[in-house]
């Protein structure tokens, strides 16, 4: 097992985890992994190589070979071309809860993800950070959040891109992957037995940092 630290933060689509996991690991000076960009970039990589999402073993076959990376300013590479934009979209996100339920595909990622892990320590978002990949983490913590207020983050955030939306096939959309996250036979969606629960509906990005940073603190790894 290993000795290098890890703070797990899992939780559905839309509850802030992402932007909360970032700015906590450039507070403590720690490593990030946006586990969700895996699956979004294993889906574009398929789509690009006209892998059908469907073909389990195809898909999963493309992840040896990915060449990802993130940088400090929140863009995601892959094969050297930033493809953050693309990964933002609704369509991605459906794309990599599509294949995330195949057992194939989630061991593939399971070594990827386990090798972001390097000192002085990993802070990595995702759905089963807590529960599977880094079951040793000293830290987890579960974020949630309304469907309905996860959906209006998502149409303010879409705006501010300059892109039309609508409330309600985002909220459809949400829903959809929740009970598909929820309850795919392989590592579902849920909150670690020994995590911290964090209900984000009515806190700010800035509140639930401090509140996982508190946390953090008082268990020696601020």
């Amino acid at each position: 097992m290993s000795t290098i630290p890890v703070i797990a933060i899992d939780g559905p689509s839309g509850v802030g985890k992402g932007t909360v996991a970032r700015a906590l690991a450039k507070k403590l000076g720690w490593n990030f992994l946006d586990s969700g960009a895996l699956y979004r970039i294993l889906a574009l990589a398929a789509r690009n190589a006209g892998v059908p999402l469907e073909q389990a073993s195809a898909v999963a076959a493309l992840a040896a070979d990915l060449r990802i990376r993130f940088d400090e300013a929140g863009s995601t590479f892959l094969d050297g071309k930033d493809c953050s934009g693309e990964l933002r979209t609704e369509a991605a996100g459906a794309r990599a809860s599509t294949i995330a339920v195949f057992p194939e595909v989630r061991a593939a990622l399971l070594r990827r993800q386990r090798a972001f892990r390097e000192s002085p320590g990993l802070v990595a978002d995702g759905r089963d950070m807590g529960t599977v990949v880094f079951t040793d983490a000293l830290l987890k913590v579960f974020l949630d959040a309304s469907a309905e207020e996860r959906a209006r983050r998502r149409l303010i955030q879409l705006k501010e891109m300059g892109r039309e939306a609508t409330i309600a096939p985002l909220l459809a959309e949400i829903r959809a992957r929740d009970e598909r996250d929820r309850n795919r036979s392989t590592a579902p969606l849920k909150p670690a037995v020994d995590a911290e629960v964090i209900d984000t509906t009515a806190i700010s990005a800035d509140g639930v940092l401090q509140k996982i940073f508190d946390l953090a603190t008082s268990r020696g790894l601020g």
